[in-house]
């Protein structure tokens, strides 16, 4: 099956190919045989319900600093295309909420992962609340009174911008921190979003496990420990990779969330699972590919395109 595939991305010349998902979903689709074009989210456009882009072929090595060959730049009307990989980075922001609103306009007939309307539906710190009892105790809020209640209940805890990736803007708090007012009052400045507030799970520091489902299954894993002297283990943020396998808790963790995720057209998902605590379902260019292979894991950018190529085939 050769399939026409547009790459809605940030620019691939910039990329730090060791790390990148959409770039290992690239070089399979090479191997493929696939014909790819790559576009940025701007460059898209509506006009009498027809939504175009202007795009450029690309071919892709897994060569360092020759890593894409790009064509000439043509517009394109995406509809013709037989899937488009939405994989631009969040933050999860009105541009990101425009930009599912359009790829709506061509999917499903033109196959777009993930799911468009879930993706702005679901925002991982959104739908990960479906599912309480999995969780870590969370609140999600702005209001003063109630964060400092849930400060009072469970003591040390870690709040985060609600649309934000990487780690940016996440910080711990304890039950007596003389640093709440000042850090309230600044990211109340900087933002409207409520924020996602979670009781602090010491046991962080062993580790804040990715694991990637495809189509609802869980297909492999990476450990992510942080470095000294901070909370983050995102990879971005100086967390170290440590190759791994699932607990029984994880296991449950992924059977339970995985039919939803299917039912909801989310193909790629990287679900964060602290101490057997979920804490987010990472449904917006979620990655962990290139480091799960790089640990002696396996190449999930085939399962991820044994799925699509059989969504395709179905259709």
């Amino acid at each position: 099956m050769t399939l026409r595939v547009a790459v809605q991305m940030d620019p691939i010349e910039k990329i730090n190919i060791t790390g990148d998902s959409t770039f290992a979903l690239m070089l399979e689709a090479e191997a493929r045989g696939h014909e790819m074009v790559v576009y940025g989210p701007d460059h898209m456009s509506l006009k009498d319900n027809h939504l175009t882009a202007r795009v450029r072929p690309v071919r892709v090595r897994d060569e360092k600093g020759n890593h894409a060959d790009l064509g000439a730049e043509t517009r394109v009307d995406l509809g013709t295309f037989d899937v488009v990989l939405m994989r631009q980075d969040p933050p999860f922001d009105m541009n990101y909420t425009t930009a599912t609103h359009l790829l709506d306009r061509i999917h499903p007939k033109t196959l777009v992962v993930n799911d468009p309307t879930s993706v702005r539906n679901a925002p991982e710190k959104i739908l990960v609340n479906e599912f309480p009892d999995l969780m870590p105790p969370t609140l999600v809020s702005r209001d003063r009174q109630e964060i400092e209640a849930f400060r009072v209940e469970h003591g040390d805890l870690v709040m985060k911008p609600l649309y934000g990736n990487g780690g940016a803007g996440v910080f711990k708090v304890g039950r007596e921190d003389e640093n709440f007012n000042g850090f309230f009052d600044l990211f109340k400045g900087l933002s409207r979003e409520p924020w996602m507030i979670q009781k602090f799970l010491p046991a962080v520091k062993a580790g804040d496990k990715r694991i990637i489902l495809v189509d609802g299954v869980a297909k492999g894993a990476l450990n992510r420990v942080p470095a000294a002297g901070d909370i983050r283990a995102n990879l971005v943020r100086g967390g170290a990779g440590q190759a791994t396998d699932l607990t029984p808790r994880e296991q449950e963790i992924c059977a339970r969330i995985g039919p939803v995720l299917k039912e909801r057209g989310l193909i790629f998902v990287g679900i964060d699972v602290i101490d057997g605590n979920l804490t987010e379902i990472n449904v917006t260019s979620p990655t962990g590919l290139r480091g799960i292979k790089r640990l002696g894991g396996p190449d999930l950018a085939v399962d991820i395109w044994d799925a699509i190529e059989h969504r395709r085939g179905r259709s």
